[in-house]
């Protein structure tokens, strides 16, 4: 695929993201959260389907629910200056949350969502604390090859 094709694509999924961050937004709003708690929700969502899904192929939201033990295990860490244990941890809460609202408006198979969650349960302790190393100064770097 050219770099047209792809940023063409790009903007379709965009656009769908839209509305599909916009059901989610509803759906916390219909649980009482507060804004504040929404906000990081959205951001926290937004960012994994609007940057990272689209950062090298135009991904859906549906393809992203293979590629959360990469994002959160390795680019979230190496990538996002903000990573730490508890990020990782309240980020992983937004996905779920974000995939478990898909489900319910039958966007994602709860198939899919399990699998998801199943990834998140099993690889969060080892990515918290490869996060907590990459963030050691002191510590070896699991991330350094050299």
């Amino acid at each position: 695929m050219d770099y047209e094709e792809y940023e063409k694509q790009c903007k379709e999924i965009r656009a769908e993201n839209d509305n599909l961050l916009k059901i989610f937004e509803e759906d916390l709003k219909s649980k009482g959260l507060s804004e504040q708690t929404i906000g990081r929700h959205i951001s926290n969502v937004d960012f994994y389907i609007n940057e990272y899904l689209l950062r090298e192929d135009a991904r859906t939201m549906e393809e992203g629910v293979a590629a959360i033990d990469t994002f959160l295990g390795y680019f979230f860490i190496r990538k996002c200056m903000w990573s730490t244990p508890g990020t990782i941890k309240s980020t992983a809460a937004s996905i779920k949350k974000f995939y478990k609202s898909m489900v319910d408006h039958g966007k994602v198979k709860k198939s899919h969502y399990e699998f998801l969650c199943s990834e998140i349960k099993d690889g969060m302790e080892g990515w918290q604390e490869d996060c907590a190393a990459y963030n050691d100064p002191d510590a070896a770097n699991p991330f350094c090859w050299f």
